[in-house]
């Protein structure tokens, strides 16, 4: 038979609870340590999406600039007839913003971003070019009254050259077989006239002919113009109108003179 025996020595009992003090501290640190790692790993993505998702808008520009006209010229320079009238501007600029309500919260309109404006000159291929007379029929003797229009027909704000060196009217005859006459032969006018134009904001100016012929240089006599048919086509630089026709006729006798 086994004999009962007594109680253990002390010691015994301090290092069975020295060693499930030991396992408890390892278990709770393995524990802390997977939340840190599954806090820090899952925290840092975020923050990186959030900060890339942010984005600066810079104010655009938004400038208005009313439809311009010049004053017209003769063949013999400044002081023919008068500029053509102010160019109704087609131009409806975006960037227009809406009014803010009274109180709390304001019923602002939804704002449409401005057209970056341009730094270079606007290229022939964003202009339009058109020419018309003051009447269709003309008698011997009349002055036909020639209005430019150009337009910036981009989507972008430019600068074009407009002044009276860079405009031109040619008149030929209707089946463009003879030469008639061209603003720049006997009375050319160096001028430079730089205007910004928005998207379709237009430009007049007007040309008086003498209706006299003329040569490249103006070497030859002039003489007055006959009656016919007549095509003109309008000029800005190289970039060119479409032709127009016009008529002269003789003018009509008073049979009680």
């Amino acid at each position: 038979m086994l004999e009962p025996q007594g109680p253990l020595p002390p010691e015994i009992y301090w290092r069975r609870r020295a060693l499930a003090v030991g396992v408890l501290v390892v278990v709770v640190a393995v524990v802390v340590g997977i939340i840190l790692l599954a806090t820090s790993g899952g925290s840092s993505p975020k923050n990186a999406n959030a900060s890339s998702d942010q984005t600066s808008v810079a104010p655009l520009p938004s400038a208005s600039a009313p439809p311009s006209s010049s004053g017209g010229y003769g063949e013999g320079g400044y002081g023919g007839s008068p500029g053509g009238s102010t160019a109704a501007s087609a131009s409806a600029v975006p960037g227009q913003t809406g009014q803010a309500g009274s109180g709390g919260g304001g019923n602002g309109a939804a704002v449409t971003p401005a057209p970056v404006p341009a730094s270079g000159l606007c290229p022939d291929q964003n202009i339009s070019v058109v020419l018309y007379t003051d009447k269709p029929t003309y008698a011997v003797g009349d002055q036909p009254v020639f209005t430019l229009v150009v337009t910036n027909a981009g989507l972008a704000e430019c600068t074009r050259d407009v002044g009276k060196d860079m405009q031109n009217v040619v008149v030929r005859t209707l089946d463009k077989s003879y030469y008639i006459w061209s603003a720049t032969d006997c009375a050319p006018i160096s001028e430079v006239n730089n205007q910004v134009l928005k998207p379709a904001q237009q430009f007049k100016d007007t040309i008086t002919w003498s209706a006299n012929t003329s040569n490249p240089g103006c070497t030859n006599p002039r003489k007055p113009v006959g009656p016919g048919s007549y095509q003109a086509v309008g000029k800005i630089g190289e970039k060119e109108s479409a032709p127009i026709t016009f008529n002269v006729v003789q003018a009509a006798t008073n049979p009680g003179a």
